[in-house]
């Protein structure tokens, strides 16, 4: 959030900014189908299992063969994407950009290239050092290199311009892997120089990630489709679209993606042990607790968008047009903030069992219904439209992986979930009441008091009311805390 700050202040809603955003596209494509989320998740419980069972040597024999392939595979895949990037973004990226802004893109890109090289590597050291239960360095990793970013837009970009953005997320790469080396140092790091295909691990790898990738691809699609229709929009759509979600990622990205990430190890680690009556068990706590914080932050952002927009971006280059361009997007990206949150956890709960089909499957059908309805809503509501469009495909997708794995597991404590979720429903209407009433009383006042004073007065509420309500989750998260 601090980063998008940062970029805020020196570029607004710009072309520029455009530009960068959708050069970002194609390095990101790369990174995520090749060595993203679809390798941590067929990774982790592969490796869990060798080190389960004892078998250390094995393991990193394993890890070695991944990430030797990793490096040549990306490096492949940048080194072609380099060259036919004029192409790339003509046809495939932004071809509704001008001339020299489709230039600019192609500049961007090719820097932006060397970042998912090392990204590769380092996604598997973090999938190492997660494996073993450690998980500050792999949580520092990403805000070193947003700090890179910022650096790159405050220190660089007065002189360098858009570009200094490029090279501040080269030199986070790099950082990013660099933070994490000596916890791996520290867990018997035993690296060689093989590409052993024929491991078993590989093999179980290679099966798990197929579908996986399958699966990340629609995302990337997503994501493209939108750069693709947002690029045909008025100047700076593209870049409210980006902000907005940021905004909406905000509360996921602490919330689900922290429990997600910590949860995963657990869960495989019950997989393979057998152990699936305290999988179901976990499952279900865990979505209730999910519920529990989304459900509240999807009506917040829904009701405070604008003073809190205000609050964290409106400086610099980024003036209240800026504002109004991205509320209207963040609004239609809140509704879907349940779904976005819920899905990190349920997705998860199948790659512990090593099944990555399912989700794949389910999130094929989810990205032609998001594009189709992109294409239908685009007209009415613009890049607004366009967010909407994404949260009502998720929620549905969610809904049916939980139908799923609901009876894989023969169950999921439907009642204490719904249960839950009642009570968390009822403490943010009662919180929701409170928020407008605020804002209606200091209509007019600084944004710090208007945005501040609502989050204040909405979290008060919140958790009076959940105590009222008796909520479970507000227990656990006291235990948390309490430790």
């Amino acid at each position: 959030m601090g980063r998008e700050v940062f970029i805020g202040n020196q570029f607004g809603t710009s072309r520029e900014l455009d530009a960068y955003l959708a050069a970002f596209r194609i390095p990101d494509l790369i990174f995520q189908l090749v060595a993203g989320g679809a390798l941590g998740s067929a990774f982790i419980p592969t490796f869990t299992g060798y080190l389960v069972s004892g078998r250390n040597k094995q393991a990193w024999r394993l890890a070695s063969s991944i990430v030797n392939l990793v490096l040549i595979v990306l490096t492949a895949c940048a080194i072609v994407a380099a060259c036919f990037a004029p192409w790339l973004v003509g046809h495939v990226v932004a071809p509704g950009f001008a001339p020299e802004q489709q230039t600019l893109t192609v500049r961007l890109m090719r820097i932006m290239l060397l970042s998912p090289i090392v990204f590769g590597v380092s996604g598997v050291v973090m999938s190492i050092l997660n494996s073993y239960q450690h998980f500050l360095l792999p949580a520092l990793a990403p805000s070193v290199y947003n700090l890179c970013i910022i650096a790159g837009a405050v220190l660089l970009s007065p002189f360098l311009g858009v570009f200094g953005l490029a090279w501040g997320v080269v030199t986070g790469s790099f950082l990013h892997l660099g933070i994490q080396m000596p916890q791996l140092i520290r867990k018997g790091l035993s690296y060689r120089p093989v590409i052993d295909v024929f491991h078993p691990g590989v093999q179980e790898v290679g099966r798990l990630m197929l579908p996986r990738m399958l699966g990340l691809a629609t995302v990337q699609i997503n994501f493209l489709v939108n750069t693709f229709l947002a690029s045909g929009l008025a100047g700076g759509s593209l870049a409210a679209l980006n902000y907005a979600w940021m905004l909406m990622l905000l509360p996921q990205g602490v919330f689900a993606m922290g429990i997600a990430t910590a949860a995963f190890p657990t869960f495989s680690q019950l997989a393979a042990k057998g152990q699936r009556h305290e999988l179901r068990q976990i499952l279900s706590q865990t979505v209730r607790l999910i519920l529990y914080l989304a459900i509240p932050s999807s009506v917040a952002l829904i009701l405070l968008g604008e003073p809190l927009t205000q609050l964290l971006l409106q400086r610099g280059r980024f003036d209240v047009s800026s504002t109004a361009a991205v509320v209207w997007a963040l609004r239609f990206y809140a509704l879907g903030l349940i779904g976005h949150s819920v899905l990190e956890i349920v997705t998860r709960a199948f790659y512990s069992l090593h099944d990555t089909r399912t989700p794949v499957v389910i999130g094929v059908a989810a990205m032609a219904v998001n594009i189709i309805l992109s294409l239908v809503l685009i007209a009415p509501l613009l890049h607004g439209g366009l967010a909407l469009a994404n949260s009502l495909a998720t929620l549905g997708e969610t809904a049916v992986l939980l139908i799923i794995i609901r009876r894989r597991l023969g169950g999921l404590e439907g009642g204490a979930v719904l249960g839950s979720a009642a009570r968390t429903l009822a403490a943010s209407a009662v919180m929701a009441v409170g928020v407008l009433l605020f804002a209606q009383w200091t209509e007019g006042s600084h944004t710090v008091i208007r945005a501040g004073g609502s989050v204040l007065v909405g979290g008060t509420l919140f958790l009076l009311a959940s105590l009222a309500l008796r909520s479970d989750e507000l227990r656990a998260l006291r235990m948390v805390l309490g430790r």
